[in-house]
């Protein structure tokens, strides 16, 4: 970047250039109808609107939008129109051109996902986080128009995270946070798996940039060491495959840094224990696609005679495709190293949509074709959540991510149609998916023809029929039996039709309340109301009082009292970094601060004799030496939270003006840590396990929970110390001791 500023107007001219040709080399070499001229136009058009302008880094910004249409064109495989809109992306929001400008220039459809671009530009995607939930519906909304504004807006992010090191900190975990929590499951749910694994990587080094370079550094150690045991695993399968004259090709796929360090973290344990570290991935050449399935079933029987099966761990995706249209079959079998190893065998064609999703089904159609149809079951969907959405935006993402998140399975009706469902669900998830009455009468089910409770679990293959009875109707803990985001929707919806009355009833009892203590209504009172009520939001409050379960106990007003008072001090006081805020913008993404914070500096966290300029918080109690970020909360004050933390994710996308960057200053205080310990039980490891913590390295003890059932001990163990080296220390000398197997900290 450095080196692109001190080029000179016309060096700059034709790096510009270059680049745009570059993306017009990779569209001639596609599919697509060749519509150069209108390309060209585009380009020509965009680069004259943003003359002038330079991104953060110094470069020149039309290289941003000509760097989205060349991962629109050669990532995602979009065509023509999507690489004009992708040229053409920021120009209504960032210059003075308007809507009906691009319309006049370059036609309705080019013009209509340029519209849509910008109309999401804001919310989860821009600055504006705090109405999140409803920007996202809003995209979304807006996807089930046109599904390319969705695929040119995930480019678009693609190429801020590859670009993300001009950012200051807190923009790049806000960034990072967002991608994480949104793009990375909408890329996954879209089949867009090598952009999903990047955003993925990118958030994470980010994120946590000592664990990427160490875990990083970790894959390049042990390359030579991965190499060989692939190496003598590998060559009896490809000397079978030669003798059967398939065309393949074989590799090595290895675990991304993110998914590798997930899975230390999930299973708490060291690099060397993770030993999925690859897969081997077969693709063989088949022109014929009737085909494929028969010679992916020849290569799986060749394997088997080779190598011991793990039988409950063969997938076929290709009788019964995801959802996003994987399709490829995978086995696990015992390498000669001792440990399990999966193999993936899949066809050209479906690694091409493995890797591409289905921008590669159109590389299998003759000429353009209509870019979204591959997605329309998936929209529809979509549509059933918007139309009922929920009333907390927290719960609608939730909800929303529900759906993306799901690993799937695929159940069939007595008809013998087949539906595919997130993992969990039950037949009451069944019944919804069929029909909202049927879902709302449903009794019970039958599964493989057995009775079961509409709270059943699925699997797999289950044939699934529904009961009903008209005498049925939906109960709220139905909520706790539904796995999919169209069920829960649904019944929500039926339930608030019922609930409304007492809703209101309660509502009355709640504004009651707060003008008998003259208590001005506003977000931050309800949000300490519920949490000290524990409430999970307004809605169960509402329908708690209007049904006499609970009441508004007195000591909440000292507590709300506050929060009313200082309204016009928080009016009138200067809040940094909020400078140019247009009158009549959102103000409640932004929380009041007690004393001036900086929020685009690192803040330092300090403790001292009169208290710490911090709040750790109880979800996951992180301690010194932890990354952390800083979330600026209702009070004012700097809330702690892991990086690894759910919650942070949460925050991250909600509230992004809140977020800080930390950093841990030298601490002599104690903070509390979590460790547990399992191993085999012997007489006397008790007693050798305390001496070695308080004795031999003197820390403090102050809670020690252990159980013993056949020969196998658990300890539960809570330390004082100073950071999180003394916590990795005292882990490595503990399993020293005879019989301890595992030690590791936990929240």
């Amino acid at each position: 970047m450095d080196e692109r500023r001190k080029l000179t107007p016309e060096e700059e001219d034709r790096l510009v250039e270059a680049e745009f040709q570059d993306v017009l080399n990779g569209y001639l070499a596609s599919n697509h109808r060749k519509k150069v001229e209108i390309i060209e136009r585009a380009f020509r058009f965009a680069k004259e609107a943003h003359k002038g302008i330079r991104r953060r880094s110094g470069e020149p910004y039309i290289l941003h939008p000509i760097a989205v249409a060349k991962i629109a064109s050669q990532e995602i495989g979009l065509g023509s129109t999507s690489i004009c809109a992708a040229l053409l992306h920021d120009v209504v929001e960032d210059t003075e051109y308007t809507v009906e400008d691009i319309e006049q220039h370059f036609g309705k459809k080019i013009a209509q996902l340029v519209a849509g671009l910008t109309k999401i530009s804001g919310g989860i995607f821009g600055d504006k986080a705090s109405a999140q939930a409803e920007n996202f519906r809003k995209l979304l909304l807006t996807m089930s128009e046109d599904i390319r504004v969705v695929l040119i807006k995930m480019a678009d992010r693609l190429h801020n995270m590859r670009t993300l090191g001009s950012m200051s900190p807190n923009k790049q975990y806000k960034i990072a946070g967002e991608t994480l929590y949104i793009y990375a499951p909408l890329a996954h749910r879209l089949g867009l798996f090598a952009i999903k694994t990047e955003l993925e990587d990118l958030s994470f080094k980010y994120e946590h940039p000592a664990a990427y370079s160490r875990i990083s550094e970790q894959i390049r150690e042990s390359e030579s060491r991965r190499a060989a045991v692939y190496n003598d695993f590998s060559l009896p399968i490809k000397e079978k495959l030669n003798e059967m004259g398939i065309t393949y090709d074989a590799k090595a796929r290895l675990k991304s840094v993110y998914s590798i360090w997930r899975k230390m973290e999930t299973k708490h344990i060291p690099f060397e224990e993770v030993y999925d570290l690859y897969a081997m991935r077969i693709i063989f050449d088949c022109p014929d696609q009737s085909k494929e399935k028969a010679i992916c079933w020849q290569i799986y029987a060749a394997i088997t005679d080779l190598y011991k099966l793990h039988p409950e761990r063969t997938r076929d995706w290709i009788s019964n495709p995801k959802a996003n249209g994987y399709q490829a079959l995978h086995l696990t079998v015992m390498g000669p190293d001792g440990n399990w190893i999966e193999v993936q065998i899949r066809s050209r064609r479906m690694d091409e949509i493995a890797e591409l999703g289905f921008a590669a089904h159109w590389k299998y159609k003759i000429g353009e074709g209509d870019e979204e149809s591959e997605l329309n079951a998936w929209l529809s969907t979509i549509k059933d959540i918007l139309e009922n959405p929920e009333p907390n935006a927290i719960d609608f993402l939730d909800t929303l991510k529900l759906n993306l998140f799901a690993s799937e399975i695929v159940v069939f009706t007595p008809k013998g149609e087949l539906l595919t469902l997130p993992n969990n669900s039950t037949v009451l998830d069944v019944a919804f998916e069929l029909h909202s009455q049927i879902g709302m009468h449903c009794i019970a089910g039958k599964v493989n023809h057995k009775l079961v409770p509409l709270s059943h679990k699925l699997r797999s293959g289950d044939q699934v029929e529904v009961l009903t009875s008209q005498s049925q109707t939906p109960k709220p803990e139905w909520v706790n039996f539904l796995a999919t985001a169209k069920g829960k929707t649904r019944l929500r919806a039926v339930l608030r039709k019922e609930l409304q009355p007492i809703i209101e009833k309660g509502k009355e009892i709640y504004d009651n309340f707060l003008k008998e203590h003259s208590i001005m209504e506003n977000n931050e009172v309800l949000t300490k109301i519920l949490g000290a009520l524990h409430f999970q939001n307004r809605e169960t409050l509402f329908t708690a009082l209007g049904n006499g379960e609970v009441t508004l106990p007195q000591y909440l007003v000292k507590m709300l009292r506050p929060v009313s008072s200082s309204l016009i001090s928080k009016i009138l006081r200067p809040l940094k970094g909020n400078k140019g805020k247009k009158s009549g913008e959102n103000n409640e993404d932004v929380a009041p601060a007690k004393a001036p914070i900086n929020m685009k500096e690192t803040y330092i966290l300090r403790c001292g004799e009169d208290g710490n300029n911090f709040k750790i918080s109880d979800c996951c109690s992180p301690i010194p030496g932890d990354d952390v970020m800083g979330w600026v909360n209702d009070d004012g004050d700097v809330e702690l939270h892991a990086l690894t933390c759910p919650r942070a994710q949460v925050l991250k996308a909600s509230y992004g003006r809140r977020i800080l960057n930390t950093e841990w200053a030298e601490q002599t205080h104690k903070f509390l840590a979590n460790i547990r310990m399992e191993g085999i039980d012997r007489f006397g490891i008790l007693q050798e396990i305390i001496q070695m913590i308080s004795m031999h390295m003197a820390i403090d003890i102050r809670k020690l929970d252990i159980e013993a059932e056949n020969e196998v001990f658990h300890c539960d163990l809570s330390v004082l110390v100073s950071d999180t080296n003394v916590v990795t220390d005292l882990c490595n000398k503990v399993k020293q001791i005879r019989g301890v197997q595992r030690a590791s900290r936990v929240n």
